[in-house]
């Protein structure tokens, strides 16, 4: 089995990035399964009927979030009628939606879970603890278990992957919108990479105008945030799964670069 994991996708910019490569790479590289980040997939923030529609008609199976889920408040009103979108598992109870869902593809079952981290981030429920519980309740239903841990530091989400290793198959960072160049099987066989990137503009501090967040810095004064245009980046993995173990067997980093 080959999952091509995608990372945050950055409004318009990002949907029409997404929709361009996505079937052409599903194609290319005999992709199974889809799974993107779609969090800021609405204007730059938070997820709407229209993107999460946009999103599934270019080639996402399954989508996850992160703490800009609620932005959109449209949001609240589609997310517990879909059963492939996902946010943060460790949101206090009472929250809409749910924090994994499961996905059958072929014979097997694909738990994706989402977490959101908990260094200079809003306040969550501790993810470690998290994950912990949602192992037990999957249990033996799931074949693949992937997590998206949306997260601002390192540290965090290396701990995380290593928390994990030989526990789930794959653990991917999102957030921060940089892809790290640290892709790698763990010593368990977990899949890991710190960060997958974001699919948006390229000449951009991360999808916004530049020279809007050069005066957010130069000034410390509140600025509205747009998003840039131009050429964009895609970022993302392929994650072999290895159909008779279980085990991932290999991780392949994919950052494509309009001109």
């Amino acid at each position: 089995m080959r999952i091509l994991i995608v990372g945050d996708v950055v409004g318009r910019p990002g949907r029409k990035a997404f929709g361009k490569y996505t079937k052409e790479l599903r194609q290319k590289h005999n992709i199974d399964i889809v799974i993107v980040n779609g969090e800021n997939s609405a204007g730059g923030k938070g997820v709407s009927r229209k993107s999460l529609d946009e999103l599934y008609a270019a080639g996402a199976d399954i989508v996850t979030s992160g703490n800009h889920i609620w932005d959109n408040r449209e949001v609240q009103g589609l997310i517990d009628d879909e059963p492939y979108l996902v946010r943060p598992a460790n949101y206090p109870e009472g929250a809409p939606g749910k924090g994994w869902c499961l996905y059958p593809f072929k014979a097997k079952n694909i738990a994706v879970i989402n977490l959101s981290g908990r260094a200079f981030m809003p306040d969550m429920d501790c993810p470690f603890q998290k994950i912990d519980d949602i192992l037990s309740e999957i249990g033996d239903q799931a074949d693949i278990k992937i997590l998206d841990f949306h997260a601002e530091t390192t540290s965090e989400k290396m701990a995380m992957g290593f928390y994990l290793d030989g526990r789930v198959q794959v653990v991917v960072g999102t957030h921060t919108h940089i892809q790290t160049a640290d892709e790698r099987l763990l010593p368990n066989s977990t899949a890991y990479i710190t960060d997958l990137g974001m699919v948006g503009p390229w000449n951009s501090v991360l999808g916004v105008k530049s020279d809007i967040i050069i005066k957010k810095f130069t000034s410390c004064m509140p600025v509205r945030f747009d998003l840039a245009d131009g050429p964009a980046v895609y970022s993302a993995v392929i994650v072999e799964i290895d159909d008779a173990t279980n085990k991932a067997v290999a991780v392949e980093r994919l950052l494509i670069k309009e001109e």
